[in-house]
């Protein structure tokens, strides 16, 4: 490598294809995600770390890992990408924040259950701003953050998503999601007020994707209650779920978020005995974005949606 020069300069796109590799931890993962070719991802940090004079990856058996020196710089870009957003809403706040786009990410029964408040308010708020919604999950979510794709994200706390510590995001709690037992007609235990979940280890279960939220969180939620269900139908369709459990072909978790889906329906829906489960939803923008007034207005409406949505808590 050549001595790192004074004048060094740093290309942004090429800091985001290293970002996106300490994010994934694979070459091929990382060019995925950023839809390029492993090739060109690996170009891409060969060019970076010549630009710079430091070795930003090694070979790591068949695979790479980062060097220290790529370590020091990522923590320099949080800092970057931050300060560049907050310019990005500086020249934004310039104007009367009242024209534009923006796009909110989001998962299927947060768009269900808490955009449409949202976005009923802003429009009449800001009637000249467009607003864009994109179902979305982490991590792919978290890469249309990053990439400007999405300028809000709303996700839900899992293993999946980002860490709380993540100094990329400004993030900010909306609501607490409870989870309801759905059941069909005439199970054993719909007369129950309550029902305790390890009493239905031996049923078969209607569950999401194990990389959903919700199929994550049900698989969490069923292991603390000590088994293991039985998965009989992997669904992420709220409807298709529903009649799914209404033919009597399983047992389900629902989010109350969803809940105004089942008003017609004859299952059985009835709360967890004991500590309801529940899933933590959260509001998430780039580090330094958040001072954008229309990001602002959006955050905003969210946060009203969330208190007056009915989603939260036992309610």
């Amino acid at each position: 490598m050549d001595p790192l020069s004074p004048a060094f300069t740093i290309d942004l796109r090429r800091l985001t294809v290293l970002r996106e590799l300490q994010r994934r931890g694979s070459v091929a993962r990382t060019a995925e995600a950023l839809h390029l070719t492993p090739s060109a991802v690996s170009q891409q940090l060969s060019a970076l770390a010549r630009d710079l004079g430091v070795p930003l990856t090694e070979r790591d058996g068949r695979g790479v890992r980062l060097t220290g020196q790529a370590r020091v710089l990522l923590a320099h870009a949080d800092a970057i990408a931050a300060q560049l957003e907050r310019a990005r809403a500086d020249l934004a706040a310039y104007g009367d924040g009242g024209r534009g786009t923006v796009t909110v990410g989001c998962f299927s029964s947060g768009i269900l259950g808490l955009l449409p408040a949202a976005l009923r308010a802003l429009r009449e708020r800001l009637p000249r701003v467009r607003v864009d919604v994109v179902e979305a999950e982490p991590p792919d979510l978290f890469t249309a953050l990053d990439a400007g794709q999405v300028d809000v994200a709303v996700a839900v706390d899992f293993a999946a998503a980002p860490p709380h510590t993540d100094r990329r995001y400004t993030r900010e709690d909306l609501l607490t999601d409870v989870l309801d037992v759905a059941l069909p007609p005439g199970h054993r235990l719909a007369d129950r007020g309550a029902v305790p979940l390890r009493e239905l280890a031996r049923d078969t279960w209607i569950v999401g994707a194990a990389s959903s939220c919700c199929g994550a969180v049900t698989r969490s939620v069923c292991a603390a209650a000590g088994f293991t269900p039985e998965i009989r139908h992997d669904v992420n369709d709220w409807a298709a779920l529903a009649g799914l459990v209404e033919a009597g072909q399983g047992v389900a978790l629902v989010p109350r978020l969803v809940r105004s889906l089942y008003a017609h329906r004859t299952l059985a829906l009835r709360p967890a005995e004991g500590p309801p489960p529940s899933r933590n939803v959260f509001a998430a923008v780039r580090a330094g974005a958040e001072n954008d007034p229309v990001v602002t207005a959006v955050r905003e409406e969210l946060r009203r949606a969330a208190d007056g949505g009915g989603a939260r808590g036992a309610g």
